[in-house]
């Protein structure tokens, strides 16, 4: 079994989709977009909101940053709490915790939204080490917030080459496992989260689990796997 467990939170633990798009949907309009299809956004769900706005809105830096601002405005009264449980994680995270496995939460969400969503579905009390970004944009990149992780639960003192038996990075999109094998960790996909077909696995994921339950299992036996 793995020693140390970060996990994503969007996509992965909870499902965000209504208060994610809905605020996207508010932005957009805000900078005189129309979107009337939430589905067309969710590819928003997961990645930094500024490289979002960017890449499928065609918004200079400065523009980007604005729509931020209005994505917040309609986010943080209403669309945190526009959000899901994915069944079977507060018990999966209870047995992981019990079986004496450090858990974390890597999220490129902002920290204070990602307590927030934490506290709110009563599961931040498995988590020894909680990271996101800041909202100035500082740790904005996977990577960092990974990075950041690691040094709170000690990984980053532990040789990369030791540190794919011992750690797992669980997520739901491409950035995760990124930012699994930027530090050597194990990278484990989820299938029911928002990535697109075959994304996963065309990273580089070093497994891809369908189930809440078929995660908990890949984490627990983790030995027979390698």
């Amino acid at each position: 079994m793995f020693q140390y467990c970060l996990f994503d939170l969007d996509g992965t633990l909870t499902d965000p989709k209504e208060g994610i798009t809905k605020s996207v949907q508010y932005a957009l309009h805000k900078s005189g977009i129309e979107e009337p299809d939430l589905d067309k956004l969710e590819p928003f769900i997961g990645p930094p909101l500024k490289d979002s706005f960017m890449e499928f809105y065609g918004m200079e830096p400065e523009e980007a940053l604005q729509a931020i601002a209005w994505y917040r405005e309609r986010f943080a009264p209403i669309g945190v709490f526009e959000n899901q449980i994915f069944p079977g994680v507060s018990q999966m995270l209870e047995t992981l915790k019990k079986k004496g496995i450090r858990l974390a939460v890597a999220s490129s969400k902002p920290i204070g939204f990602v307590r927030q969503i934490l506290a709110h579905f009563e599961i931040e009390k498995f988590f020894q080490v909680v990271v996101g970004s800041e909202l100035d944009g500082t740790r904005g990149t996977k990577e960092e917030v990974v990075e950041e992780a690691l040094q709170q639960l000690g990984v980053l003192s532990i040789p990369q080459e030791e540190r794919k038996i011992l750690c797992a990075m669980v997520g739901d999109r491409k950035f995760d496992i990124q930012g699994a094998k930027a530090h050597g960790l194990t990278g484990v996909g989820v299938s029911f989260g928002y990535a697109g077909e075959g994304e996963l696995e065309a990273e580089g994921a070093d497994f891809v689990v369908n189930t809440v339950e078929e995660l908990e299992a890949l984490l627990l036996d983790s030995e027979e796997r390698f």
